[in-house]
């Protein structure tokens, strides 16, 4: 037996399965929040319990496309240095297995989404849609790859407006999708440095990208989310307080383009944000600043008592 199949058999299955469901990724259905923050409704434990009903569903809902992405890739996967550790492409979830913990969880998914609200599992099923048709297709086109990651992320944004009810910002979907696009582009740069030479064998469309463009496309994105956001702050925020913010978001894109840049980063950007210290520091400042300059703005106008 050799030492990758004795490690497979030693991972309990239930725990393959929680692992398969990627529970790291869930931290980007953080972006269903983003309504909740700046329509400056989470003081109502209504709208954020009805907020985070939606974060749960589509935490369920994006793992069941991770479980058929997994499925689909198992055999590329396996050749992949960190992939090849995930429970189905390593065997330690049997692929019978991993079809129904698929089931299962898009059925829980979707009938948590519907019992939000009809418009809210229509969204959650455009953005489901669409993580479909990146896996079946657009995964292999080059720059339309990105574009489709980017474009879940705004159906998060969409959902959650769409869970309490409220107007969808266009300034919201504006920062969301310029910030979408960063981290997908320094993904694809993440990916190139760790493969190298065998980037093609994994990813046909990686050959179609070099470091160069991909700093390009870098610092496009990068000027189209600090300049989205300081515009959002200054001209539709529910305060123009909120400028206060923008060393928060610079530090965090500056910071994260060091550790691709310089530390090879970036190939998973859930994984690279949460083992990064300062990033992590500047997320919570970034929050509790927000969050109190809100607070601040609403008791100063006489609309909240404290």
């Amino acid at each position: 037996m050799s030492t990758t199949d004795a490690q497979t058999r030693k991972v309990p299955l239930p725990l393959a399965a929680v692992k398969a469901l990627r529970p790291k990724q869930w931290t980007k259905n953080a972006f269903v929040l983003a309504a909740l923050v700046f329509s400056f409704e989470f003081l109502d434990p209504m709208q954020t319990l009805r907020a985070l009903h939606g974060v749960a569903a589509f935490c369920l809902i994006s793992s069941t496309g991770y479980l058929y992405n997994d499925i689909r890739d198992r055999e590329a996967d396996a050749l992949h240095p960190r992939k090849r550790n995930r429970p189905i492409a390593s065997g330690a979830l049997p692929v019978s297995a991993a079809w129904g913990v698929m089931a299962l969880t898009g059925l829980a998914g979707f009938g948590l989404a519907f019992a939000l609200s009809p418009t809210f599992a229509l969204v959650a099923a455009l953005y489901f849609g669409t993580t479909l048709s990146y896996s079946f297709y657009f995964k292999h086109l080059v720059i339309l790859d990105i574009m489709f990651l980017a474009l879940g992320f705004l159906w998060r944004v969409v959902a959650g407006a769409v869970a309490i009810e409220v107007w969808i910002s266009p300034w919201l979907l504006m920062c969301s999708g310029f910030l979408a696009l960063f981290l997908g582009f320094n993904k694809r740069r993440g990916e190139l440095v760790l493969l190298e030479d065998d980037a093609q064998n994994h990813r046909k469309n990686l050959s179609e990208y070099s470091p160069a463009l991909l700093d390009e496309f870098q610092a496009i994105t990068t000027s189209g989310t600090i300049i989205c956001y300081a515009l959002y702050t200054v001209l539709a925020s529910p305060t123009p307080l909120l400028l206060a913010t923008l060393p928060f978001p610079l530090y965090f894109i500056f910071r994260y383009i060091y550790l691709v840049q310089q530390k090879g980063e970036g190939g998973d950007p859930s994984v690279t944000v949460f083992q990064d210290r300062p990033i992590l520091l500047a997320g919570i400042l970034y929050g509790l600043t927000t969050v109190g300059i809100l607070i601040y703005s609403a008791w100063e106008s006489g609309s909240l008592k404290l």
